[in-house]
C-alpha cells in the first residue's frame, strides 16, 4: 500500500535519512521503532510531504505520492503528530468541522457523529477550546480530526507520549478498534508494548536506515535485537 524505495531525506543540509525502504500493507498495522533520533519521525514527515525527498521513490497505492503535504492527504493518508497541532484558540467542534467540511460529504465513512461515537469525551468538551483540554483530550482530538479526513492510511508519531497509564490504554483500545476495522496504519511509538501489541509488522530504524524487519512476534522474543536496537 505504501512503500518506501532508498528514501534520503533530513533538515537543510543535514542529512537524516539514508536509503530508508519499508513497506506498509493494506489492512495492517506497521510499527516503526528505534531508539530516539534514529530517523522515525524524519521519515513520516516525508512521507507527508513536509520534508523533501532527496533521492528515492515513495509510493502510495502504486502511484508516486504528491510532493505537498496538502495532495498528500488528499490522496488518503492522514497524519497525527506529534505535537498534535490542534488548533488552540479554537473550539473542539471547530477543529473538527474543519477537517470534516473539507473532506465530508455524502457516503464518507467518518462523520462528525461517528467520531464522537468513538471518543465520547470530546462531545462533552465540544465548546470548551483547544487550549483548555488535557493532554489526552488534544491527543483524541487528533485522531479525531485525521479520522474525519476518511483516509485510506492512518499515520501517528508517538501517539503515547506525556499521556497517563489510563490515557494510554484508551488510545490503545480505540486504535484497536481501527484495527480490527481494517484502517491501514503505521505507528511510531517508543512505548515497545503498546506498539508491538497494537502491530502485525515491525521495521527497527538505526541512523536513518532499516536495521531489523519482521512481525510483532519476532520483535518481541528476539531480546537480542530488543537490547541492541531500542535498549528494551
Amino acid at each position: 500500500m505504501l512503500e518506501l524505495n532508498a528514501i534520503n531525506s533530513g533538515y537543510g543540509e543535514t542529512q537524516v535519512l539514508y536509503g530508508m525502504s519499508l513497506c506498509a500493507q493494506k489492512g495492517r498495522v506497521l510499527a516503526v521503532l528505534g531508539r530516539n533520533g534514529a530517523g522515525k519521525s524524519t521519515t513520516l514527515k516525508t512521507i507527508m510531504g513536509l520534508l523533501p525527498t532527496r533521492s528515492g521513490e515513495i509510493r502510495f497505492e502504486g502511484k508516486p505520492i504528491a510532493k505537498r503535504s496538502f495532495d498528500v492527504a488528499k490522496a488518503g493518508i492522514a497524519y497525527v503528530p506529534e505535537t498534535r497541532d490542534i488548533f488552540p484558540s479554537l473550539s473542539v467542534r471547530e477543529n473538527l468541522e474543519i477537517a470534516a467540511k473539507r473532506f465530508g460529504g455524502d457516503g464518507a465513512d467518518w462523520t462528525f457523529e461517528r467520531v464522537l461515537d468513538l471518543f465520547p469525551r470530546l462531545g462533552e468538551r465540544l465548546d470548551n477550546g483547544g487550549a483548555q483540554l488535557s493532554g489526552g483530550e488534544q491527543q483524541m482530538l487528533a485522531i479525531a480530526r485525521a479520522l474525519l479526513m476518511n483516509p485510506r492510511l492512518l499515520i501517528l508519531d508517538e501517539p503515547t507520549e506525556g499521556l497517563a497509564p489510563i490515557i494510554v490504554k484508551l488510545i490503545h483500545d480505540k486504535l484497536q478498534e481501527l484495527k480490527a476495522e481494517g484502517l491501514s496504519m503505521v505507528l511510531v511509538e517508543q512505548n515497545f508494548g503498546f506498539a508491538t501489541s497494537l502491530a502485525d509488522d515491525v521495521v527497527v530504524v538505526s541512523k536513518g536506515q532499516v536495521v531489523w524487519t519482521g512481525s510483532a512476534q519476532d520483535i518481541r522474543a528476539d531480546e537480542d535485537a530488543q537490547h541492541k536496537w531500542l535498549g528494551v
